[in-house]
């Protein structure tokens, strides 16, 4: 009975523990000192605090407004890619696993676009790219799940291999799209822009819908549903109220999509009350019926997946791409998903609060740019960011298992 009541957990702190069976104990009622503690809610204050200070410096600096739409949508169009793999990565952490490859499939399907473009033609090069990314994702999934070998050792093995086929592959040189007509495909699939107002309105009608719908099925007003519908309002507001010029680069809507998408998956669906189990307890969610396997090798698939998107969207920026292209950026994307609490360990995250992750990186380098401080000092800042939010976790963590226990 306990595996069951797993199964009904929300998004944010993964399964909770279940009542006594046959009981008639009325549902708990939501702790909102605990909602909108740092724990929950970390990444959402260091995000608000990181642009007011940022906001305060550039005026005081006499730089360029941070808060401006233009600059806004830049640190949108920045964080786009890592946020896209960061997204699933979290859906990977959630199932219990560990995907380093991240990086290495998004550079191989990057590759394979702009080597094989000219040749085949632009969505021929990118169903080849794609395929190649989701086969990346079979074979960690079925090495990890198959032969047991852990998560960690497998997709840094895979890192290492794939990297060395992208450099094989491109011969240990750059690569360029030469045909006009394929130029113009890729500018029209990441080059594409939206109306910001647009945009925002359509995010805003959204939020409000989905916060009611929680209400309705919840029977409750809880922090997750009021702070939708807040949101919601906001924006439709304030995009009523702005005269927005700028146009908002089409990855971002992607970006949007992409999160919108698996959010309501984990949130609303037993597909991701089962992910949360699986990760959670995986031997609880197989004695409830719970395909374990199958969950975990999908969310390798869909990970490998994203991360091959990532780099067709990261080739046809460049229209090019050399062999160290995306080297590293698995490191960002993990820091993104650990700056949104997702844990380590499987049973516990949220998309949303990895989106707000990227976002806050971002914004740094961003802010540092404008600033003119340097990579030195944005690393070790960051540094220190990635390290203050884990502890804060860990220590939230800590004394909520020893008041409940």
């Amino acid at each position: 009975m306990t595996s069951i009541s797993k199964l009904d957990a929300p998004e944010t702190t993964g399964p909770v523990p279940s009542s006594v069976p046959g009981s008639a104990t009325a549902p708990k009622r939501t702790d909102w000192r605990q909602a909108f503690g740092l724990r929950e809610m970390g990444v959402y204050y260091a995000l608000i605090l990181l642009v007011v200070v940022l906001s305060i410096a550039t005026t005081y600096t006499g730089k360029s407004n941070y808060l401006s739409v233009l600059n806004v949508t830049n640190v949108f169009y920045q964080a786009s890619l890592t946020a896209f793999m960061a997204v699933a990565m979290t859906v990977v952490l959630i199932t219990g696993n560990f995907d380093l490859s991240v990086a290495s499939v998004a550079a191989l399907a990057g590759a394979i676009l702009v080597g094989s473009a000219d040749a085949l033609g632009f969505w021929p090069a990118v169903a080849l790219a794609m395929t190649v990314a989701i086969a990346a994702g079979v074979l960690n999934g079925s090495i990890v799940q198959f032969l047991g070998i852990n998560a960690f050792i497998v997709t840094l093995g895979t890192l290492t291999a794939l990297r060395g086929i992208v450099l094989i592959y491109m011969d240990g040189r750059s690569l360029a799209v030469e045909k006009p007509e394929v130029i113009d495909a890729m500018k029209s699939f990441e080059s594409g822009k939206l109306d910001v107002g647009i945009a925002l309105i359509a995010v805003g009608a959204i939020l409000l819908l989905l916060g009611l719908l929680q209400i309705w099925r919840q029977r409750e007003l809880t922090p997750s549903s009021l702070g939708m519908m807040l949101c919601g309002l906001a924006l439709a507001l304030f995009s009523y109220a702005g005269n927005f010029q700028v146009p908002l680069k089409i990855p971002v809507v992607y970006m949007g999509i992409f999160t919108g998408a698996v959010w309501i998956v984990l949130r609303f669906s037993t597909i991701g009350r089962r992910i949360y189990a699986v990760g959670g307890n995986p031997e609880a969610a197989r004695l409830s019926g719970i395909n374990v396997t199958r969950y975990k090798l999908a969310a390798f698939i869909l990970c490998s997946a994203a991360a091959g998107f990532a780099g067709v969207l990261f080739a046809c920026r460049l229209k090019s791409i050399n062999p160290s292209g995306l080297q590293g950026a698995e490191l960002t994307v993990i820091a993104a998903a650990i700056l949104g609490g997702t844990s380590l360990f499987g049973g516990a995250g949220s998309v949303v609060k990895t989106l707000a992750g990227a976002l806050l990186l971002y914004s740094l380098t961003n802010g540092f740019n404008i600033l003119n401080l340097g990579a030195n000092y944005q690393g070790l800042i960051e540094g220190i960011v990635l390290v203050t939010a884990a502890a804060i976790y860990t220590v939230g963590g800590n004394r909520r298992k020893s008041k409940t226990g």
